[in-house]
């Protein structure tokens, strides 16, 4: 038995770790499907105590309030996560593929927003919206999700690019392949996956953001803020199944993608 444990510590202490992250998922579904005695009892882990329910399912967005303030956070996150890899695909491309000056503070630079702290860069990005006049409100929390977003898109999508041989496309070009054609037809593919992790990493930042949506929402509410709000008067148990779902979906997301990549790497090999 030791040795056995000596063998598999590393493995062991793995699934340890992986047992850790998972766990407080693993609770809130469970309580997806419980029916609390009072709000305030929503996140109170009884099995004593414990209702099954599928009322948390069936009326998801029976809170008043709810269905407006996840719209806000799926509308928001999507615009944000669109712009940001689309802009930061392309400044990353500019960082991995040319030589300019100034290259290296542009990089420095792109790393600023990851390492400020959200409350510093939430109460300046307030300070410049009302210097402006820009109006607090959706705009503004979208300008600032795809600020802060952008960083992570860039950071995400080079090192996918760095890992590409540049040769590629010079091979494909020496076969009578325009540029463009090059780009489309190998570049692109082989940095999709690199894009796509980008965007979906971008989604979940503005989705899940509070800090900074607090201080530039003004009256306009989003999911994060919602809940905030409302842990005031007692979680409705309904926001279990939304996250619930949030999470699945995601997983889904990921499990297809892994899909998608094994049945490419058959059809290659």
């Amino acid at each position: 038995m030791i040795r056995w444990l000596r063998a598999n510590w590393v493995l062991l202490l793995g699934f340890a770790i992986l047992a850790y992250l998972l766990a407080p998922i693993a609770v809130v579904l469970l309580l997806s499907f419980n029916q609390p005695g009072s709000r305030n009892t929503t996140y109170v882990l009884d099995m004593a105590d414990f209702h099954f329910t599928w009322h948390n399912w069936t009326d998801m967005f029976g809170p008043a309030g709810l269905r407006d303030a996840l719209v806000m956070s799926l509308i928001i996150g999507v615009l944000a996560a669109v712009v940001a890899t689309a802009l930061g695909t392309g400044i990353a491309f500019a960082l991995v593929r040319y030589r300019f000056r100034g290259r290296t503070s542009v990089q420095a630079l792109i790393f600023l927003p990851m390492a400020t702290p959200e409350i510093v860069m939430g109460s300046s990005l307030l300070t410049l919206f009302l210097g402006f006049g820009i109006p607090l409100g959706f705009w503004a929390i979208l300008l600032a999700h795809i600020m802060f977003c952008l960083s992570f898109v860039v950071v995400t999508v080079k090192a996918r690019l760095a890992g590409l041989d540049p040769r590629l496309q010079e091979a494909a070009m020496d076969l009578y392949a325009t540029p463009a054609q090059a780009f489309r037809s190998i570049v692109l593919p082989l940095a999709w996956p690199g894009i796509a992790a980008a965007a979906l990493l971008a989604f979940s930042l503005s989705f899940d953001d509070f800090v900074v949506t607090n201080f530039t929402a003004g009256t306009d509410l989003t999911f994060p803020m919602y809940i905030w709000g409302i842990n005031l008067r007692g979680i409705p148990p309904q926001v279990n199944a939304v996250a619930s779902a949030t999470f699945l979906i995601s997983l889904a997301f990921v499990v297809i993608g892994l899909g998608g990549r094994s049945a490419g790497q058959e059809k290659r090999s």
